[in-house]
């Protein structure tokens, strides 16, 4: 299964969209749109480009990587409270879909003039 986008209205009431992992994983999170419209491009900018994109190293060389922290035992979890005020969902609760059918694979150039179509 493939990863999934998931469009949102922030708290400051702008548009935005998460990448998700196949797993539901936030993989990224956009910039602030300020319309529906610019969201939609701004999606379909990342799918145009995510699989072209250069990787650049930025870590120092001998740099390692540090552990996972342990998980928390299931016990000690439930003491704990969560005081986060998690406004990333929409309380609305609607939904957004950019396409009403399968996204097309491959499209001919932009460039391609109508003659030689």
């Amino acid at each position: 299964m493939a990863g999934k986008f998931e469009a949102f209205v922030d708290h400051d009431s702008f548009f935005r969209f998460r990448l998700l992992a196949p797993d539901g994983t936030i993989m990224a999170i956009s910039g602030p749109f300020d319309s529906k419209t610019a969201l939609a491009a701004g999606i379909a900018a990342v799918r145009e480009c995510a699989g072209t994109g250069l990787v650049t190293d930025l870590c120092p060389a001998g740099t390692v990587a540090r552990q996972p922290p342990a998980a928390v035992p299931a016990s000690a979890a439930a003491t704990v409270q969560d005081d986060c005020d998690d406004r990333r969902v929409p309380a609305s609760g609607h939904t957004f879909s950019l396409a009403n059918g399968p996204r097309r694979q491959g499209s001919r150039p932009r460039w391609v003039t109508a003659a030689a179509r």
